[in-house]
């Protein structure tokens, strides 16, 4: 019986939307699947001696990583929520949207900004030395280490835990709070027995997402000189250019990264509230005097470490390099960054709209449609790019025969050398960022009109055309500027698969870095600082207009 219905449905809704969409999913599901089916296959010496000598200390600075910085962004995202949701206090304004602007630096950028001015010859050293006679011992201050990674994690991280947190105490019910205020509890009382386990589910969801960002860095930890496993696959990938090994280690780190996800779940579905979508906003209390200056000074710090300082250090290394740097090759590096970007995010943003829009099915088949489709953020880049690339080389064997009797040579490497494998890559990867909003934007339309055109005899493609295109035009370019955001921030899938000598913003500032020539890093950082602000901007706006 099940299975009849099973077929009628299909049989009624298999059609181009159906078969794109699976399709897409398809494309996305196998490079996955590539990956974690190499822990099924013999493993090679290489393998052998990374597991016996290297693969403890990969795992222990991975989880030691991912607990410290987990921890503090959890401690400074929620803080900083409580305070600029909870009370009013000089540019506590600013700040609501300010604290988001850390979100615009790439850990990476932040990674070498930080550690040039901490070092011998930078400005903090040379200060103390020359303006107060303090010598410091380097190793003291030093940000090139395990302590240092948690730093910039947890200052460019922390946004993460920030917005979702601020959301959620917005948006929910304040009954809890004002009872316990007329109750007469002390602040520190109400935040620990109230705000702290009404919030939980949002602070879990926000260091997941801090989680899931570690896991897929590559290029804090690189220059770092930290072993974690995300550098693992890249040694094991261009220095024993072993690309079995690399992904045997990339399947290791998807099953840690499976397990984190399914304890994130879990926690979340033990903690269930029932708050009411109808209550009033909770109200800030004004500060004064001390406790006044206190909010102040804890928020400008975090802003300051997180935003000010390493952009006004930029800053001044551009002036220092402009000349240099600023000439063709750099605006023929800004035209690949923008192409590549443009056209990966416009058939994200198309593939989202088609698989969005058969979800409004709200049917088992629509749902886990969605889920694979949006697979891939929660997947490290790393991950991704050893699993396309197995598939691109794959399917090139499998075409063999085709190129030689096109003259191209008996067995060359066509679509694993091309930008079409670089822009799968960026598709799968962010899929999630443009389907989310084009989701959002398909819920506040709602289905009444789709209902309408459909019972006047329009088909479901020209029902889209005419009726829910025009009204999803702001979420199709919102979904387009941040998923756009997103890839031109990306390190570590670009450095694996992109094509032989393309570079982007990212991967020019990175090299820079990696060849100790800071101040030229300076210009192509500002570049994707810039670009990165404008989806801080867009976020801002959105949020403050849905509120409206």
């Amino acid at each position: 019986m099940k299975a009849n219905l099973v077929r009628r449905y299909m049989q009624k809704e298999l059609n181009g939307w159906w078969i794109i969409s699976m399709v897409g999913a398809g494309i996305i599901l196998l490079p996955i699947l590539f990956v974690f089916l190499e822990l099924f296959q013999a493993p090679n010496e290489n393998w052998f001696q990374v597991r016996d000598y290297l693969l403890q200390t990969y795992l222990f600075n991975t989880v030691t990583l991912l607990l410290l910085t987990g921890l503090f962004t959890a401690i400074l995202g929620v803080t900083l929520a409580w305070l600029t949701t909870a009370y009013q206090f000089p540019l506590s304004k600013f700040f609501r949207w300010g604290l988001m602007l850390p979100l615009a630096i790439p850990p990476y950028i932040a990674a070498y900004t930080y550690r040039t001015m901490f070092s011998y010859t930078g400005v903090v050293q040379t200060t103390l030395r020359n303006e107060f006679g303090v010598q410091v011992d380097p190793e003291v201050i030093s940000v090139s280490s395990l302590r240092g990674a948690v730093f910039i994690f947890t200052l460019f991280l922390f946004p993460y835990v920030y917005l979702i947190t601020k959301a959620f105490l917005e948006n929910q019910s304040s009954s809890y709070i004002e009872t316990a205020r007329l109750l007469g509890r002390k602040p520190f009382d109400v935040f620990l027995k109230i705000v702290l386990p009404l919030s939980r589910p949002a602070v879990v969801g926000g260091v997941a997402l801090v989680v899931f960002e570690v896991l897929s860095d590559y290029g804090v930890t690189s220059y770092f000189g930290i072993h974690t496993i995300t550098t693992a696959i890249f040694q094991t990938w261009f220095g024993m250019y072993d690309v079995d090994t690399a992904m045997r280690l990339a399947a290791w780190l998807m099953v840690i990264l499976v397990g984190l996800v399914l304890v994130e779940r879990l926690l979340r579905q033990r903690q269930r509230y029932h708050l009411s979508s109808k209550s009033k906003p909770l109200t800030p209390i004004k500060l004064r005097g001390v406790k006044a200056v206190a909010a102040l000074s804890y928020c400008a710090l975090v802003f300051g470490l997180g935003f000010a300082i390493p952009l006004l250090q930029l800053l001044s290394w551009a002036g220092l390099t402009f000349e240099k740097v600023w000439d063709l090759s750099f605006f023929t590096l800004l035209k690949q960054t923008i192409s590549v970007a443009a056209v990966s995010s416009a058939l994200i943003i198309v593939l989202a709209v088609v698989v969005a829009n058969i979800s409004r099915s709200k049917n088992v088949f629509s749902y886990f449609l969605s889920k694979i489709i949006t697979a891939g953020y929660s997947i490290p880049g790393a991950i991704i790019a050893i699993g396309v690339l197995a598939v691109f080389i794959e399917l090139d064997g499998k075409l063999a025969p085709v190129y030689a009797s096109l003259g191209w040579g008996e067995a060359p490497l066509i679509l694993s050398m091309s930008l079409f494998m670089l822009i799968v890559g960026y598709t799968i990867r962010f899929m999630a960022t443009g389907f989310n909003a084009i989701e959002v934007g398909f819920e506040k339309v709602g289905t009444k009109y789709l209902e309408a055109a459909r019972m006047l005899g329009n088909g479901r493609t020209m029902a889209f055309f005419k009726v829910d295109l025009p009204l999803i035009k702001g979420a199709l370019l919102s979904g387009f500027i941040l998923t756009f955001v997103e890839i031109t921030k990306e390190l570590p899938l670009v450095l694996l698969l992109r094509p032989f000598n393309f570079e982007t913003l990212a991967t020019k500032a990175f090299q820079y870095a990696k060849d100790e020539m800071i101040h030229e890093a300076a210009i192509p950082s500002l570049m994707i600082i810039a670009i990165s602000s404008l989806s801080v901007v867009l976020f801002y706006f959105i949020e403050k207009r849905v509120k409206q």
